[in-house]
């Protein structure tokens, strides 16, 4: 496995990150200990990177995974927030350290910053952040974010020091541009001393057919630190461990790991109140008819919609 410096940091990671996203509520639904078997499976071949966010809900396995695992101490975590006032980050911050039973969040961000504008107007909640790192509690502050805006605004902030990028090599999902738009604005941001790492490398599982060349296309950007890579079963561990290392990947494994074709399903009683689609990253969904409505071409099935309607009608199968 390689690692690399993230920034000027001083933390370093796995190339491969293990996005929880996948065996969360929001997606797969795992329970506890089988999504703590497949986070163990990825430490003890090497991954000491994991992504999460209060929002995904996933703390527990996490927890677990660490208990189980002899290196816990050196397992970085990277955790997100919605919060935007210091008050709402101090209980995002505590929920975490006590969730995953941790003295300190290696890398504490704000989820899904759109703009300049978006990070001024969360300021109260970067702050509150800095202070949490002056403390010791957080080694690092960044953002994620879905856009070229949000990555080119980070950039030009000193106190930040993470991004974490939505890039593929097909541009799935990206809000606000094309591939070769974010592969710039990660290129300036890396000039600028931050710490990248992607995600949504395989478009939410549009790639998984090409997963070769969406794997070769982010691991020959070197501006990259780490790739997360959502991974819900030790077969999939194993392939992306073997893909990350230039290891050959045998057919069986292939199979084993082969996810079936997932879809965004919206039910019969949705009542068309759009809040999927005010809270879609991807700008994938609209109204239509008095009803929500999905362009499969640009949905990465990330759930985000499902977790905020109001009616459950919204759902990842």
């Amino acid at each position: 496995m390689d690692y690399r410096s993230l920034g000027a940091t001083g933390i370093r990671v796995s190339r491969l990150c293990l996005g929880a996203l996948t065996i969360s509520p929001l997606q797969r639904d795992m329970p506890v200990n089988e999504g703590a078997r497949v986070i163990t499976r990825a430490l003890e071949l090497g991954v000491n990177f994991i992504d999460t966010s209060q929002f995904y809900r996933v703390y527990p396995p996490i927890a677990q995974a660490l208990e189980w695992y002899s290196g816990r101490d050196d397992v970085v975590i990277a955790t997100k927030s919605y919060a935007y006032e210091a008050s709402g980050m101090r209980l995002a911050l505590e929920e975490a350290l006590r969730d995953l039973n941790r003295d300190h969040i290696d890398i504490f961000m704000l989820h899904e910053q759109e703009s300049m504008l978006t990070i001024k107007g969360h300021w109260e909640a970067v702050e509150y952040l800095l202070k949490a790192k002056e403390r010791g509690l957080v080694r690092a502050v960044g953002i994620s974010t879905h856009t070229v805006r949000g990555v080119r605004a980070a950039a030009l902030v000193p106190e930040l020091d993470v991004i974490s990028p939505l890039i593929n090599y097909a541009g799935i999902g990206i809000a606000d541009g094309n591939r070769d738009d974010m592969v710039a604005a990660i290129d300036f941001a890396a000039a600028c001393g931050k710490g990248i790492y992607a995600m949504k490398p395989f478009g939410g599982g549009h790639l998984m057919d090409r997963i070769d060349d969406a794997l070769a296309f982010l691991l020959d950007m070197d501006n990259l630190a780490s790739i997360a890579v959502g991974m819900k079963s030790r077969a999939e561990v194993e392939m992306n461990v073997r893909l990350f290392s230039g290891q050959p990947v045998p057919e069986s494994l292939r199979a084993a790991a082969r996810v079936m074709p997932r879809r965004l399903h919206i039910d019969d009683w949705c009542i068309g109140c759009g809040t999927c689609v005010a809270k879609c990253p991807s700008q994938a969904m609209e109204l239509k008819n008095g009803r929500a409505v999905v362009d499969p071409s640009r949905c990465v099935f990330c759930g985000y919609c499902g977790a905020h309607c109001p009616e459950f009608a919204v759902k990842v199968i």
